[in-house]
């Protein structure tokens, strides 16, 4: 007897539902759990909205647009609306995919390809954490939409949109311009992108993607405090320690996949019956140019990227692999032929469920038990709200000024100035170039609240901060409740006022 699940009927006979189901239901499931089990926003997204309120051309972490639409919409709706918008770019990459899929090998197995996606880690755990990489994410993948749109299908109107797309790309990411050198790269190995490069389309899309990059760029120039590190580390490389490095993040990305391994593992026809009658999904042959362009999209970017990281010495984790990973399921749609047979597909379904639910799942119960079995201290439980209100509300009882600069501990401090009512500016007092926008004089002359993690009674301070601020007044620690409280000490922070200078009277005359 052929057993049909309803994930395999629902793939055959209604696609597009199937689609929009799977990529809702894992954005709803990622929107939820940070609005109920969130007080503090996750990893650097306090950090990226202290860098946006201050509406930069640039700074260290990279081009300014992922900054700027994080603080607008956390001036909309708050941190709810950048959760948000965190999931609508990956949404947003899952539909490209899906548009690129039904162009290259049918609308059947692009949405195979896109439920492949919850295999890969940077899909199926897309954090909140909204940032750059996040928002390349979908960008990424409607720039190889509409280059095969162009390229491959002969549709020159499909140029133009290029050309936005790759300008946002530049503004967004850095590896925007890996993306743009890659780009280049095939379509001049290709006879057909060979033949494309003799008419004006695509140097008019390159030369407004250049011309819309060269804010950024002209910004860069003068930020040596940005490239000059990167220098100094090629002019003394250890190749060796670099290849390491290189072979660790390619590691990285090759275990993200192990989703999709067990899927395919899963689905293959080992230890059955040869005789067994199997479901299959069907397709039109790809045109050759579509299979070498999805490969090569697939696999090029990651080894780039690794070296780039590794060579370069730029801070990597898997959070910044969204962009690299967006055509896997279409890469093993691709090699998986015109003919996809599925066996085992109750244990596929299962296994797919368990992976879309599974690890929001899993956080809500970290949440709610080791804090009162292992007492672990989860940071996105820390009280941001209650921490704004107190230190600037403090602030100004004892300067009758608002707050308007917080310092100390970097990851502290950017959640203080979360206040929605008077949204300090961020010093990073260890590496004040970074935060260019407030400066030590500015402190001097406006105050500020220092803040910073109290590992003992008094709240003695790290000896940086001390240095950083000597003139400090020194309160008594604070403590906070989190959010799930468990077995843990209260929070204790530290912290201190650097009191406003007097504004001094005029010269008499």
């Amino acid at each position: 007897m052929l057993y049909v699940s309803l994930i395999f009927e629902s793939l055959r006979a209604h696609p597009r539902v199937m689609f929009w189901t799977a990529a809702l239901s894992q954005a709803v499931l990622w929107i939820l759990l940070p609005v109920l089990f969130y007080a503090s926003p996750p990893g650097d997204l306090p950090i990226t909205l202290a860098i946006g309120h201050e509406f930069q051309l640039g700074t260290d972490q990279g081009p300014p647009l992922a900054f700027w639409l994080a603080e607008a919409a956390y001036r909309f709706g708050g941190m709810s609306a950048v959760y948000v918008l965190a999931q609508a770019c990956v949404v947003g990459a899952l539909w490209a995919i899906f548009a690129l899929g039904r162009a290259v090998v049918g609308i059947s197995h692009a949405v195979v390809a896109v439920l492949l996606m919850v295999g890969v880690a940077a899909f199926s755990v897309p954090t909140p954490e909204f940032g750059p990489a996040l928002l390349a994410m979908p960008i990424w993948a409607l720039i190889l939409l509409h280059y095969w749109r162009a390229l491959g299908e002969g549709r020159r109107a499909y140029w133009f949109a290029l050309s936005i797309e790759l300008s946002l790309l530049l503004l967004t990411t850095s590896m925007g311009w890996m993306l743009f050198a890659l780009l280049a790269m095939f379509t001049a190995a290709t006879a057909r992108g060979r033949a494309t490069l003799r008419t004006v389309d695509p140097w008019l899309c390159m030369a407004a993607a250049l011309l819309f990059g060269l804010p950024y760029l002209a910004w860069l120039v003068h930020a040596e405090y940005v490239w000059k590190p990167a220098l100094a580390r090629l002019s003394s490389i250890d190749a060796r320690s670099s290849i390491m490095e290189w072979l660790g993040i390619v590691r990285d990305l090759a275990v993200s996949h192990v989703g999709i391994a067990v899927f395919v593992l899963l689905a293959g026809g080992w230890g059955l019956s040869r005789g067994e009658r199997v479901a299959t999904v069907d397709r039109p042959p790809m045109p050759p140019l579509a299979k070498s362009m999805i490969y090569f999209f697939a696999l090029a970017p990651a080894f780039a990227a690794a070296l780039a990281f590794s060579f370069l010495g730029q801070p990597w984790s898997l959070a910044s692999a969204g962009p690299l990973v967006i055509l896997s399921g279409l890469a093993v749609v691709a090699a998986a032929g015109n003919q996809i047979t599925l066996y085992r597909q109750r244990m596929l379904s299962f296994a797919w469920i368990g992976l879309l639910v599974g690890p929001p799942i899993a956080m809500a119960v970290a949440f709610l038990v080791l804090p009162w079995t292992l007492a672990i201290d989860f940071k996105v439980l820390q009280p941001a709200g209650e921490m704004g209100r107190f230190f600037a509300d403090n602030f100004e009882r004892r300067t009758g000024r608002p707050l308007t600069v917080v310092a100390g501990d970097p990851r502290v401090a950017a959640l203080i100035a979360l206040d929605p009512r008077t949204r300090p500016s961020l010093l990073l007092d260890a590496s004040p170039e970074r935060s260019p926008w407030v400066s030590f004089a500015d402190v001097k002359a406006k105050g500020a609240v220092v803040a910073w993690p109290a590992n003992d009674t008094p709240g003695t301070p790290p000896p940086s901060i001390k240095a950083s601020f000597p003139d400090m007044v020194i309160e008594v620690p604070r403590a906070f409740d989190r959010l799930i409280q468990g077995r843990l000490p209260l929070l204790r922070m530290g912290w201190a006022v650097v009191r406003p200078q007097a504004e001094q009277p005029p010269p008499v005359r």
